[in-house]
C-alpha cells in the first residue's frame, strides 16, 4: 500500500442498474417512466436561451420551490430540493443522522443506505423484514439515532399504510424520520400529510419515476421548516448551485401539468395490475405492489436462469443476488404494449423448458 492510501476514505460503492443500449431493447431493469414528461417539459427548454447559461442557475432555486409548495399543499420555507433525490437522501443522511447511536433502515431496501452510513461513519442496523417482505412497525420502537425507510419499499414494493408510518414517526419523536417516497405516486399514502403534525418528519420524493425525468435529476423533501432551514444550511456549506439553470425550468413546468401526472401514474398502474394477472397465471408469485416494479419468483424456475434468458432477447429486468433476494426479480413496469412482449416470451420460455 501506497503511504497516501492509508488516507483514503474506501467505501464499497452502490451499483446502479445496466444501462444497456440496443435497438430493439425492452428496458425494465431500472424502474424508469416508459412514458415521455408532460409536453410543457420540452415547451420549457426550447424555450431557454443559450445566452443564459453562462449565469449561475439561482442557489435557492425559488421557481421550481414555489412550484413543488403549491402542489403539495405546503408553504415554500418546507421544500428542499437537489440533484435527484440521492443528492437530498444524502444531503440528509449529512445533516440529521449524526449521533452515536444506530440508525436504523430495513435489511432489504435501497442499496444506496448503508453505502452512505459507511460513507458518513453513521451507525446503523438494519432490522429484518418479515417472511412477506414486510417493514414490521414494532422494530422501529426502540431507541436509535435516526430512521429511514422507502414507502413503497425497494425492491419489494410493499407498502406501509400511513397510519402505521404515523406510528413510527410518533414512537420516534427524539430523532428524525425519513421517509423515502420515490414510488409513492403509483398507490401508496403519502406522509406530506403529517409533516404539519410532526415537526420530526422528513419526507422525500423524486421526478425520476412519476414525472419521467429521471435523466433531469430532480428530487426534493418536505418537512417542518426547521429541518429544511438545516438541510439548506449544510447545502450551503457543499454546493450552493446545485440545481442547474434547465432543471429548474423543466421541474417547473412538470410540476405544473397534473393533469398529464395524473394519466400518466394511471396507465402505469393500469398496466401493472394486468401484468400481476399474467405472471400469477404462468407460475409467478409475488407481495402486492404499490410501485411502479413488481419483485416476483417463479415456482419452478430459478430467476437467475430468466434473468440470462431475458437478458440475452435484450429484455432486461433486474436480478438481486442475496440469500433472501436470489430468487426473485425485479420487474419495471413499462408499457402495455412491452408488457405484452414481456409475458409472452416468459410464457414461451416456460413452455419449452416444460415448467
Amino acid at each position: 500500500m501506497q503511504t497516501w492510501e492509508a488516507n483514503v476514505r474506501r467505501v464499497v460503492p452502490y451499483t446502479p442498474g445496466e444501462q444497456p443500449d440496443h435497438q430493439d431493447m425492452i428496458k425494465l431493469n431500472t424502474n424508469e417512466n416508459p412514458y415521455p414528461p408532460a409536453p410543457g417539459v420540452c415547451k420549457a427548454l426550447s424555450g431557454i436561451e443559450p445566452e443564459s447559461l453562462r449565469l449561475y442557475p439561482d442557489p435557492a432555486a425559488d421557481d421550481l420551490v414555489k412550484a413543488i409548495a403549491e402542489a403539495c399543499g405546503v408553504k415554500k420555507q418546507q421544500v428542499f430540493v437537489g440533484v435527484g433525490s440521492d443528492d437530498v437522501l444524502a444531503m440528509s443522511f449529512l445533516t440529521f443522522f449524526n449521533g452515536k447511536k444506530p440508525i436504523l433502515f430495513p435489511d432489504i431496501t435501497y442499496s444506496f443506505y448503508d453505502v452512505w452510513a459507511e460513507l458518513f461513519r453513521i451507525p446503523y442496523e438494519r432490522p429484518v423484514l418479515d417472511e412477506h417482505f414486510h417493514i414490521k412497525k414494532e422494530d422501529y420502537f426502540r431507541e436509535n439515532g435516526g430512521i429511514i425507510f422507502p414507502n413503497p419499499n425497494a425492491p419489494t414494493g410493499v407498502a406501509l399504510s400511513l397510519a402505521d408510518v404515523e406510528e413510527i414517526v410518533a414512537h420516534n419523536r427524539e430523532v428524525v424520520v425519513i421517509v423515502d417516497e420515490a414510488y409513492v405516486d403509483f398507490g401508496a399514502q403519502s406522509a406530506v400529510s403529517l409533516v404539519d403534525k410532526y415537526d420530526n418528519l422528513l419526507v422525500v420524493q423524486t421526478f425520476s419515476k412519476s414525472r419521467s425525468m429521471a435523466g433531469m435529476r430532480i428530487g426534493f423533501a418536505i418537512g417542518d421548516s426547521k429541518l429544511i432551514s438545516y438541510l439548506n444550511d449544510v447545502k450551503y456549506s457543499f454546493n450552493s448551485y446545485t440545481m442547474d439553470t434547465t432543471a429548474l425550468a423543466a421541474g417547473v413546468a412538470a410540476v405544473k401539468d397534473r393533469e398529464y401526472f395524473d394519466g400518466t401514474c394511471r396507465k402505469i398502474i393500469e398496466t401493472r395490475e394486468w401484468t400481476k394477472k399474467e405472471l400469477k397465471k404462468l407460475g409467478f408469485s409475488f407481495e402486492d405492489s404499490m410501485a411502479n416494479f413488481i419483485f416476483a419468483s417463479h415456482e419452478s424456475c430459478p430467476a437467475e436462469k430468466l434473468f440470462q434468458a431475458l437478458r440475452e432477447h435484450h429484455i432486461y429486468v433486474r436480478y438481486f443476488p442475496g440469500k433472501r433476494t436470489g430468487n426473485h426479480l425485479r420487474i419495471t413496469i413499462g408499457t402495455q404494449k412491452e408488457m405484452e412482449v414481456l409475458t409472452e416470451f416468459l410464457r414461451n420460455y416456460l413452455n419449452e423448458q416444460k415448467i
